[in-house]
């Protein structure tokens, strides 16, 4: 692990000027004390074997600052939703899928320390380290530069909200929420059910204030309804 140091105080070895420019390629931000990144870039099964520390605590600590900053960027952009649709898409965008993506894409696994002997799921620990190196920024640089770096350079490049809803949220329920926000009755309604051999074919129409929107067909009545309510949405303006 790195010692602690000023940032210009001495001459930097290769591995310090790879770590800085990582930093600031990947978070927009200069490190001050690159103790803590190396630190967070420190894996469990080298850091034993070398007495060092293991970038575990700072793994959690950076879990509960990317909460924190994630949860008011949803409080901000979603002004009409409830704390239950928040919850949703919160856990999406922290979920240790989308961190280990995060953490593949940024390229991490070529400037962790890791015991390349033993059989680790790399993508696992290229999440857990992106965590561990917000932990690192905000011990160094504070909350407010930490949430500036993820704003303007994570978010932006990583995480695409638009895509998150779309898998979090299906057409139908989309829709019930838009029609429950605006106090208006919407029915989905059958138009036609046909046997074509193999399969059924089911036509709905979205009924909405007494009103005809979007219509779709399916081999059920789901896909028919989900159909119908992509063109309503898309209709409204909504997609």
């Amino acid at each position: 692990m790195l010692a602690l140091f000023p940032l210009f105080s001495r001459k930097r070895s290769k591995d310090e000027l790879n770590l800085i420019r990582f930093v600031e390629k990947s978070f927009g931000y200069t490190p001050k004390n690159l103790a803590f990144f190396s630190t967070a870039l420190t894996h469990k099964s080298i850091a034993h074997n070398n007495g060092e520390i293991s970038n575990e605590r700072l793994e959690f600590l950076g879990d509960a600052i990317l909460d924190s900053v994630i949860a008011e960027m949803l409080f901000n952009k979603y002004p009409d939703e409830d704390e239950g649709y928040l919850t949703k898409i919160k856990s999406k965008v922290v979920s240790r899928r989308t961190l280990s993506v995060i953490g593949h894409e940024m390229g991490i696994r070529n400037i962790l320390d890791y015991s390349k002997g033993r059989s680790i799921k790399l993508e696992t620990i290229e999440g857990n380290a992106f965590e561990a190196l917000i932990g690192a920024l905000y011990l160094d640089g504070g909350y407010q530069a930490t949430k500036k770096s993820l704003n303007a350079h994570i978010l932006k490049k990583y995480i695409d909200l638009n895509q998150i809803l779309e898998e979090e949220i299906d057409f139908k329920s989309r829709l019930f929420i838009w029609s429950q926000k605006n106090r208006l009755p919407i029915v989905f309604d059958v138009l036609k059910e046909e046997n074509q051999g193999v399969n059924w074919n089911y036509l709905v129409v979205v009924i909405i204030n007494e009103q005809e929107f979007g219509r779709g067909s399916g081999t059920s009545k789901k896909k028919a309804e989900q159909s119908a309510a992509k063109e309503t949405l898309e209709l409204m303006g909504e997609l």
